[in-house]
Parts: structure tokens; sequence; C-alpha cells
């Protein structure tokens, strides 16, 4: 059966087709192509014997930059070839000069090996000699050396970078001295706190190559996102060209956003999204259209594949390779290697993997994606979808909607998905906490200067003197800063969380492991003493949570319920650093957040009555941060019945919605809420940020307050619940004490008060 005889059954026929809430289709687009700019006849032979005709005109355009020696950032659809943008100029500025050397930066390591393939399979093509190493964690020890003298491209990931190979800049001295291009792939993925960690790192990584007499151009790549320059440029600290002209060809895609049916309209209840997802990939599959659903969550990943192998034509004929596969961290990576050549060959029909497929690792042509859930961007969603159709055949993608705000909102408003890019990138490399902990590492790596101080940040030279008085850091007479400690720093900075360590959660038994980790606000109410602690659909009993180690000590366990823990959150403004009355009266600042956790309750399974509760015996912690906040003066909050009520379910929208404006993760905000703030003597909503010292997004939402609102509204308006549900406010505490009303009203007071102003 073909994909548009699929399609057409999910459009027309059967139970399914009335859940389509929208159906679009993205028509196909021809080639546009350029010629090579100064390309040696080699490489031009190699291509055309592995099926390339001719560069696209963003392939020509960043060839042309990179030979010129110009930074610049390419920015196309997935599928579009932006491996050639980078490949090609690497390979020419070796043949020119055997000496020079490439280093290509991947956010993972199943990355790094798919290119590290590619660029040998060319190389070997082009018959040339050009050596290309991996250099992660799985590297042979007796094989590094070899990496670091002989290897004329070496491709690693931004973590091994920062442990792997700046401290140990001395044997890497070949690299440093010839390095002529530096790569980053999958920029977008360079957010938040990763991405303020790695901006750190390529500032360490700009002044080892000037210390050894290099200064290589930066090429990166990205998926579609608002402001794709203005974040290679605070990851790069230096101008950078933007190359958004694709000219790669798509097939026909046909996208439909699947609703599923509510089951309980009083609660606002929606079938589940596994369920949803296995009915959609299941017709799919039966159809025998080549699938990969992305399932969001590993337990998600285990469900759905288990129910798919149930479903028709989800076991093969006796001896025949398995039809549906998982794909996971958790796998080896020899699994996952076949798994994916088993995509590639068309053996295997249908894949469940979570957003470990998301980026560019080659995984063939495929029929059709289905998506469990809104994966949080429009980004996100596009790479998602993207993995369909790369043959340039007709493809098929559909996005499953589940209850929450987010996905309610971008369901019922297509054009959310459809129109321009809306989120930005953000990174703020100059957090104190963040940079503070890289310039340990940088004086580590080199005695620093008075005049690299503009290199290391716009703080490093107010760092410099606080690590100066801890000792860790000694200035000489002229300046120039020592490192006078016996730990070793880049050791102790994990580029993937903030500078407050995470608490760690290890399963106990015969052969102790770490199944996990969480932030300490979080810890409070997860894994405190007595929590059910549920990971990969598993319970586990928490016997002891060890505050000061930041060690939770956890066991297996099966019982019928589960915990839910009530944490008190104290927040004060310490300084306003810029109000509005323009739109929603807004501000953001610096503030202090007290949290304590105080008690948990144990909750049966399914009935959901309450069984029992505790006590939690938790110090307090303390973090400085960012916050957003939206005040309501008395002509909005008049006439409310439950003020405190309708400010938490008002709180809690805003929190589920403002990714929708942010490339942010659901942890990244946290919500408090005061009645009457002691700063403002109003009703006031606080968005804070749990990174230290933030990161950028309270300002973010502080420009965008009147979106936020306004988002806001449309989701609480064009829910169909009546007190409130987890679609829109969040669930009433009891019947009849639903805010829904009460927060509607806030909402729409709000946004006549800006269309006023």
């Amino acid at each position: 059966m073909t994909v548009q005889t699929a399609i057409e059954r999910l459009q027309h026929g059967g139970p399914l087709a009335s859940s389509f809430v929208e159906w679009r289709e993205l028509a196909a687009e021809p080639a546009r192509y350029a010629p090579w700019p100064g390309v040696d006849a080699r490489i031009i032979e190699a291509l055309g014997r592995r099926g390339v005709a001719g560069p696209y005109v963003h392939q020509s355009a960043a060839i042309k930059a990179a030979l010129a020696g110009e930074d610049f950032v390419v920015v196309t659809p997935p599928a579009s070839g932006k491996t050639l943008c980078y490949t090609v100029p690497v390979l020419q500025a070796i043949l020119d000069e055997p000496r020079s050397r490439a280093l290509y930066l991947f956010p993972t390591k199943a990355l790094a090996q798919d290119q590290m393939h590619e660029l040998h399979g060319l190389v070997t093509e082009a018959g040339v000699d050009v050596k290309t190493f991996t250099y992660d964690g799985d590297t042979n020890p007796t094989a590094r050396r070899q990496v670091r003298t002989a290897g004329h491209v070496v491709i690693t990931n931004p973590d091994m970078l920062h442990t792997g190979v700046l401290p140990h800049h001395t044997k890497w001295a070949r690299l440093f001295e010839q390095l002529r291009y530096v790569v980053v792939d999958e920029l977008h993925t360079y957010r938040g706190v990763f991405g303020s960690n790695v901006a750190n790192v390529i500032r360490r990584l700009r002044r080892i190559c000037q210390f050894y007499g290099s200064d290589p151009t930066f090429i990166c790549c990205s998926a579609t996102i608002a402001n794709p320059g203005e974040l290679a440029e605070a990851l790069l600290g230096r101008p950078v060209r933007v190359i958004d002209d694709n000219g790669a060809p798509r097939g026909r895609r046909v996208v439909g956003l699947f609703n599923p049916p509510v089951v309980n309209r009083e609660l606002g209840i929606r079938q589940g999204v596994v369920n949803a997802t296995t009915s959609i990939a299941s017709e799919l599959q039966e159809a025998g259209v080549q699938t990969l659903v992305f399932a969001g969550s590993r337990t998600r990943v285990e469900l759905v594949t288990q129910y798919l192998r149930e479903a028709p034509g989800g076991l093969g004929r006796p001896g025949e390779p398995e039809r549906v596969r998982g794909y996971r961290s958790g796998y080896l990576p020899k699994e996952r290697r076949e798994i994916e050549a088993a995509m590639r060959e068309g053996r295997v029909r249908s894949v469940v993997a979570t957003n470990a497929l998301e980026l560019g690792i080659d995984v063939g042509g495929l029929d059709a994606v289905v998506v469990a859930g809104y994966p949080g961007t429009v980004a996100s969603l596009r790479q998602q979808m993207g993995r369909a159709g790369r043959r340039q055949a007709d493809s098929l993608a559909v996005m499953v909607a589940s209850s929450s705000p987010l996905d309610q909102y971008v369901v019922s408003h297509p054009e959310y998905l459809f129109g321009g890019a809306v989120e930005a990138g953000r990174i703020d490399a100059d957090n104190p906490m963040i940079a503070a902990e890289h310039l340990k590492c940088a004086v580590f790596e080199l005695p620093v200067e008075r005049d690299e101080y503009a290199l290391l940040g716009a703080r490093s030279e107010e760092l410099s003197d606080a690590l100066v008085e801890t000792g860790m850091v000694h200035r000489a007479a002229d300046g120039r800063l020592y490192w006078s400690d016996e730990a070793f720093p880049a050791h102790e900075v994990s580029l993937r969380t903030g500078a407050d360590a995470n608490v760690v959660i290890i399963e106990q038994g015969v052969s102790p492991r770490v199944i996990g980790e969480v932030d300490r606000p979080s810890a409070m109410t997860l894994v405190h003493d007595e929590a059910i602690y549920v990971h990969d659909g598993r319970q586990y009993h928490v016997d002891l949570l060890d505050w000061e180690e930041l060690k939770a000590y956890v066991r297996p366990v099966d019982v019928d319920y589960y915990t839910d823990a009530h944490l008190a959150v104290d927040l004060k403004v310490i300084e306003e650093w810029e109000a509005s009355t323009a739109g929603p009266s807004s501000a953001w600042g610096e503030v202090s957040v007290t949290y304590l956790a105080t008690l948990f309750k144990k909750i049966r399974l399914h009935t959901h009555e309450n069984i029992g509760w505790g006590k939690i015996r938790l110090p307090q912690d303390d973090l400085h941060t960012a916050s957003f906040w939206l005040t309501l003066d008395p002509s909005v909050s008049r006439g409310i019945r439950d003020l405190e009520g309708a400010l938490l379910g008002l709180g809690q929208l805003l929190v589920q919605v403002a990714p929708l404006l942010l490339m942010c993760d659901a942890h990244d905000l946290q919500l408090a809420t005061q009645v009457k703030s002691p700063h403002t003597g109003l009703p006031t909503v606080f968005l804070w940020e749990t990174v230290p010292g933030g990161i950028g997004f309270s300002e973010h939402l502080y420009r965008e307050a009147e979106r936020l609102v306004a988002f806001a509204r449309e989701v609480a308006e064009e829910c169909g619940c009546y007190e409130g549900c987890p679609g829109c406010v969040g669930p009433p505490a009891a019947p009849g004490l639903g805010v829904r009303g009460d927060v509607l009203a806030l909402l729409r007071a709000l946004t006549a008060a800006a269309a006023a102003a």
C-alpha cells in the first residue's frame, strides 16, 4: 500500500478520521543549484559518484564563505544537505595544505559516529589521504595518541572538548597549531544552561588557539529558529553571517494534527497520548508504511513498542528480522547501529524512539513520522517531522496532542506550527555562576593575562577577584593569574546542568548503580525519605536522601500508591531591573528564593484517594536568580471570588504556555504567587528561573508579556472543560471549587487593560 492510500484512510475512513483537527499539504519543491566555488575536481567527482549532481544554492554560498574564512551559520530544514556545507571546505583546505586540521563538535556521541562514517565514506571515494577520527569517552586509550597527532579531522562533543582536550592542550599542539575550521553542528541544541556552558568552552578554545597561533573559521549549522544569528554570535563571541536560502528539493508532505477524543468532558480528560499514538502507528504499520514514532520518554518508547508488536503487521514470518524496534538511550551502541542500518535497508518497518533520532543521524528514507505529544518547540517538531520523506517522495507526518495546555494550544492553532519560527534560543554566557567555573578551567589551562579578560567574558575581571580571595587562584605582581589549587576544575563542571550540583539517585543492591539525577528543588519533592520515585516505569522506595552528599538511595518496590509532596516557596525581590505598564503590568529582576518541602501525601493508584501522609525533614534551600512577574492592579482583580486559587491557576497556565515563547524545558521555570506581594503591594505571579543567576528567560518573557497573556487567554477560552482541567488551569481541588472562570476573568481584564494602555 502507498503512503497516499494510507493518508486517505486516515483522512476519510475509520474511527480515527474525526479526531484529526487539521490537515496541511506542503507542496513539493524543486532543487535550486549553483556552481561549485573553487572545489578540487577529486571532491566533485567523488560526490558525483555518491549521487550529488551539484551544490544547492545554500551549499554553494556556505562553501564559498568558508573558503574565504568567513564565520557563518547555515539555517535550512532537515535533509537539506547541511553536512556538505562544512565537509567540502574542510577537505579542500586539507588538500591545499595537508597540515591543516579541523575540529567537529556534535551534541551527541551517536551523531558524531554517524558523521564520521559519512566523512570517511567520502574520503575513501575521493581516494585522498585524509585521516578522520572520533574522540569521545568510548575511544580506545591506545588510539588516543594517534588521534592527537595524526588526525586531520577530529570529531568530538563539547563535553569531551571541555574535559578531555582543552585541559590537556599540550598533547594536542599539532591540532591547535594548524586548526583551520571548527564545525558546530545542531546549533539550536546549544541553549539554556547547556548553551551557556558551551559558549564558555568556546571562549577557552579560542584562547588556546591564540596561544598556538591559529584563528579558525567557525561553521555552524542549525534547524530553523527565530534568532540563529544572535544565538551563533552569543555562542562564538564574534559576528556571524546567516545563510538561510534553502535550495534543497522536497517531496510532497502531508501533515495531520490529531487531538485524541474527550473521554470525560466534565473533567476535561482525553484519551491517553500513548493509546492514540499506537492507534495511528498501527494503521500505518498494517498498511506497510515504514514509520518512525517519536514517543518522548523512555517509558513511552517501551510501551508503544510492545503495543505495536502486538498489533497487526507487528510480527514477521518465523526467521525474519523483527519488524518493530525501540530506540533510546540505555541501548548499547552496537544495538543502536544495527537498528539504524535496518531502518536504512527497510528491514525494520516501525521504530519507536525518544528524541535520540531527532538529530541528523542517517536512517534513510522513511514514509511516515508520528510524534507523540508536542516536543516543546516548533524547531524540534519540524526536525522530527522532517525525518520522513528524505528521498523526495511523498510522506506523512502526524502530531498527536496530549492534554497539557501547551499541546492543546498548538493543536488548536495550526498557524503557530505552520507559520514562521517563533521561539528564540537563549543563553547567558556571562551568568556569574557558570562563567566563574569556566574561568577556573581557563586559569588551569594557561595563566590568564589582563588583556585576555575581554575574551573570557564581561565579568571575568570581577570574577577573578573573587577566585583570588578563595585561594584557588594566585595573582602575580604583573597581574597574571595562576592556578594554585589541587583540584582538576574541568571535571567538577557539568555542561548540561547548572552550577549547583544535582542529586544523584542510586539504586541499592549487590552492585549499586546510578539510575538518574534531579535538580535540588525537585529533589525535595521527588526523592525525600519515604517517597515513591518512578523511573522508567518502575517504582522505587527512597530509603534515604543524604542532602549533604546530594545522594538519594532507593530500592525497587511494587506498591499500589505514589507520593505527592508540597514545596513551600518564599520569594523576595532583591532588585527590579525594568518594569512596564504599557501592556500587562509586568517587570523582571533579581530575586531570592527560599524553598522548603514540608509534607507528603500517599495517593492510591487509579482511585487517587489519600491513604496517608508524612513529614519531610529537610533544611530549607536558597537560590538567587532572575524572575519575571505579572502584577494585578485592583481594576484587574476586582470581583474575583477566590483570588488565591485564581492566582495559582493563572500561574500554572502561564508556566505551561511560556515555552511557546522560549526554547526551554519544563523544569527551567518555577512558579510563586503572592496575594499581596511585599514588593508590589498587589496580587503578583512570579515565574522564576531554576538556574542560579538566570539565563535570559525572564527578560524575554518581560519583553513578550502581552503575547504570553494572549496565549494563556486563548488556551483558557478554548478549553471545553467546566471548572478547570489538565488542559488549562489545572483540575479543581474538589467539585464546585474550580477556578477556570476566575482565571478567565483575570486574563480578559489583563488584555483589556493592555489594549487601553
